[in-house]
């Protein structure tokens, strides 16, 4: 389970965003290159926001079950999802393969013991909705060597597989210095 879930972890998935960003622009899809970009940003975005109020306010509000958003879930959705959509996949064959990532992800994330249910859903939620904003906001593709793009996707997953960022306890650091949900009686 560990080795699957460490495919989606920030220190592999943030700089394969970066590399499939440069390909797509490189491979002359600049306005795929800038949607991608506008997509797993707004998705990342929206699972950090959730996160930072969900751990500062989440007790508070009697969400015990949910507490941080998985972002792994989000980003192997968004991913798998975007390489749907550089095939030229139609936006329920996107969702779907989005989905099957998330699910997968998701089951991984909650046999571990990282992520509750609830919380799986919600970043898998919003991973497939970010591939299905990435399909829509960069139109059709033009016929490209994707050849690049899978190279550059299985580089970097192998490169940087078994890193970890660590990100959720900076999150959660950040979060705890909040000044919403101050009252909280969970609040350290």
């Amino acid at each position: 389970m560990r080795f699957l879930t460490d495919f989606a972890d920030q220190a592999v998935v943030l700089p394969l965003i970066v590399v499939v960003a440069l390909v797509l622009a490189g491979l002359g899809w600049r306005r795929g290159a800038v949607a991608w970009l506008a997509a797993v940003g707004v998705t990342f975005g929206a699972v950090l926001t959730l996160k930072l109020v969900l751990f500062t306010c989440g007790p508070a509000l009697h969400l015990a079950t949910l507490r941080s958003p998985s972002g792994h879930t989000a980003a192997a959705a968004i991913i798998a999802g975007g390489i749907a959509v550089t095939l030229r996949r139609r936006k329920r064959e996107v969702g779907a393969i989005a989905l099957l990532s998330a699910l997968v992800i998701g089951v991984t994330r909650v046999a571990l013991g990282w992520h509750s249910t609830p919380e799986v859903v919600v970043g898998g939620t919003l991973g497939v909705l970010g591939a299905l904003g990435f399909a829509w906001l960069a139109g059709s593709p033009p016929t490209l060597r994707l050849r690049w793009v899978f190279v550059s996707i299985v580089a970097v997953a192998l490169l940087l597989h078994g890193q970890h960022l660590n990100a959720e306890s900076r999150i959660r650091a950040v979060a705890f210095n909040l000044p919403f949900c101050a009252d909280d009686p969970m609040r350290p």
